[in-house]
């Protein structure tokens, strides 16, 4: 099911409903099975969604959906919104919204549908618009109707079917078909199918015709730590073999194909003015290292190129000439990847565009198709004592050099090459690289208030949403936003500082606090009790309700290491000192300990380390125990006597 929803643009507010008017009452909430309202803020009673195959260049879609609303956590499904762009056109958006016992309360209108542009910061193919409309109600449950036609003359994308796209949603029916002519034959993958449901073929006059059906889809209930919806619920993927865009014929029955076609498309378009290629040579004159010019390419690129995107028809996946880049100064994704190819080229150095799906799971690979919303840049490093690659995020200004983060790393990416397309890795990061790495020293006075100085130092993945901070926000924006974030109730800072490291083989960020905690101790009589681990607790899962429905799925891995010095006054000693934990599993490695040093400084040690992987849903129970001894451990309080002065 192809659903796409804009919350954020729907302003489109509609006017109070009409009095429920007379006439036979449609989806009626009574109607509903009551094992479909378990656990679900939202029903999908119908879905039916068409793909017609016209030609190679031409498909038409058409949906017809009726959902009806439980409560407010599912008002979501009560605002539709409608892509198109040049490439598309929307033939007509149908609507209408009835109240608990199926009568009419109103129809669109339409005044009542927004037109509004769309743009991401980052689309490969999308130079779009959306037609947006909004028929939430105040009073629960209610039932909305939309309708919709889109023409369109990219059949690069085939409708996706995904009946049930969200947790907490559930099915009373959802259909899709696709008919296209014999000699135009569709490629689908089918996924996660309900036992008993199967592909059903006929022919249509002289159109093949595809029909899959589901019915009675139940709600499913959000596990934590679970993998994307998608991973377990039904879905069929579809596809052309042959396609054409704009006169651009294509075939897609494999990644080979599809690299071909897009470097065909884009083909004699990195051609510097000669003034350029001049300069950056003389840029990267007497640079022997290969990563070293590279570094000063992207610098360069960095330096003087902004993003901005102009996606206009066959544009989406077609770039502006590296010439155009070099003489405005921006590009989008494609032609800012087109133009740093181009200016390593001139500094002798070979790259490719690379097609990725950004920040959003990985594609499938068993199934060649076009999955892909992004364009980044690889380097193999032929003249290296080792075979590497350095990556490229051309539409940022501050990106570090070679570091694709969470928005493009860990996933598979479509190399566009002379010879077609070849699908590579983009970089892995591990527990090795995204580390977190935090000395605190604590001074604490004989009635339980305390400073803290704490030093934290940050690399690769963990250090993302600190480095987020410094775009756009000033130094005191800044410091609320750490403040805001610290799992802390009494606390004001004194000390703030967020530094970037970008020149490292891997980014790292570092920050400094100083804190006043009033509370850091609680007193009773002689005694006073605290926490140690001041900023690291990881809290134990909520047991599960009845069988775990899904796999275990840890996407990010990390190493987290923490120690804590608390410099006691004189007249307190430990009572006594909490046993040191230690964890050893396959979800991860824990430990903690407190010891005193010489000085009679406390010291807290603390070290997390979890993989990024998959475990199946039977392990649930060890992997829940295996949190519980952590939450616990990281709440474990020490309990400080006065001594007889």
């Amino acid at each position: 099911m192809r659903r796409l929803l804009l919350l954020a643009a729907s302003a489109w507010l509609l006017a109070s409903p009409a009095q429920a008017g007379g006439g036979l009452p449609k989806y009626p909430v009574s109607a509903v099975p009551a094992a479909l309202r378990e656990n679900a803020h939202a029903i999908i009673r119908r879905h039916e969604e068409t793909l017609l195959v016209k030609s190679v260049g031409r498909t038409v879609e058409t949906v017809h959906q009726v959902t009806t609303i439980l409560d407010e956590n599912g008002a979501r499904w009560a605002t539709e919104m409608v892509y198109y762009d040049q490439l598309s056109s929307v033939s007509y958006l149908r609507g209408a919204v009835y109240n608990e016992a199926g009568l009419l309360l109103r129809q669109l209108r339409a005044g009542d549908v927004g037109d509004i542009s769309l743009s991401d910061g980052f689309s490969l193919a999308s130079s779009g618009r959306g037609r947006v409309v909004d028929l939430r109600q105040p009073t629960y449950p209610y039932t909305v109707e939309f309708e919709y036609e889109v023409v369109s003359n990219n059949p690069l994308f085939y409708s996706s079917w995904y009946p049930q796209p969200t947790d907490q949603l559930s099915v009373e029916q959802a259909s899709f078909r696709v008919l296209t002519p014999a000699e135009l034959p569709l490629r689908y993958q089918e996924r996660h199918l309900p036992a008993g449901v199967t592909l059903a073929r006929s022919q249509q006059a002289a159109l093949e015709v595809y029909q899959w059906e589901v019915t009675n889809l139940a709600a499913i209930e959000e596990e934590p730590d679970s993998p994307p919806i998608s991973e377990f619920t039904p879905s069929v993927l579809t596809a052309p073999t042959s396609f054409e865009v704009q006169g651009h014929a294509g075939n897609l029955s494999s990644w080979q194909g599809l690299g071909q076609w897009s470097y065909d498309l884009n083909a004699t378009r990195d051609v510097l003015p000669p003034e350029l290629t001049a300069r950056v040579a003389a840029l990267v004159q007497g640079e022997a290292d290969e990563r070293v010019r590279i570094r000063k390419v992207y610098e360069f690129l960095q330096a003087n190129t902004r993003y901005i995107s102009i996606q206009l028809g066959i544009g989406g996946w077609q770039t502006f000439p590296a010439s155009s880049v070099a003489a405005n100064g921006y590009g989008d994704c494609k032609a800012l990847s087109n133009y740093c190819m181009a200016l390593l080229k001139a500094a002798d150095v070979t790259a490719y565009c690379a097609l990725v799906r950004a920040d959003e799971p990985d594609i499938r690979t068993e199934f060649p198709s076009s999955q892909f919303n992004h364009v980044v840049l690889c380097v193999p490093l032929t003249r290296a004592a080792r075979p590497d690659t350095v990556w490229l995020e051309c539409t940022s200004q501050t990106n570090p050099f070679n570091y694709m983060g969470s928005f493009t790393g860990n996933r598979h990416a479509l190399l566009i090459t002379p010879t077609g397309g070849k699908l590579v890795r983009t970089p892995r990061y591990g527990a090795q690289e995204n580390q977190r790495t935090r000395r605190t020293d604590v001074y604490l006075d004989a009635l339980g208030s305390a400073t803290a100085t704490i030093q934290t130092r940050c690399t690769g993945l963990e250090q993302e949403r600190l480095h987020s901070l410094l775009n756009g926000l000033s130094a005191a924006e800044q410091k609320k936003k750490v403040g805001d974030a610290l799992p802390l109730n009494n606390f004001s800072i004194t000390k703030f500082s967020l530094t970037a490291n970008t020149r490292a083989a891997l980014p790292a960020m570092n920050q400094t606090l100083g804190l006043t905690l009033p509370t850091f101790a609680t007193t009773s009589g002689k005694r006073l009790f605290l926490t140690p681990n001041l900023l690291s607790r990881l809290p134990a899962l909520p047991a599960a309700v009845g069988e775990r429905q899904t796999d275990i799925w840890l996407d990010q891995a990390f190493s987290h290491a923490d120690t804590v010095r608390i410099h006691v006054p004189a007249g307190l000693k430990p009572e006594a000192l909490p046993a040191p934990v230690k964890l050893t599993t396959a979800f991860g490695t824990y430990s903690s300990q407190l010891h005193t040093l010489p000085d009679g400084t406390l010291q807290y040690v603390r070290r997390l380390i979890m993989p990024r992987t998959r475990f199946p849903r039977t392990d649930y129970p060890a992997y829940l125990e295996f949190r519980r001894k952590i939450g616990s451990a990281d709440k474990v309080q020490l309990v400080l006597l006065k001594t007889e002065s």
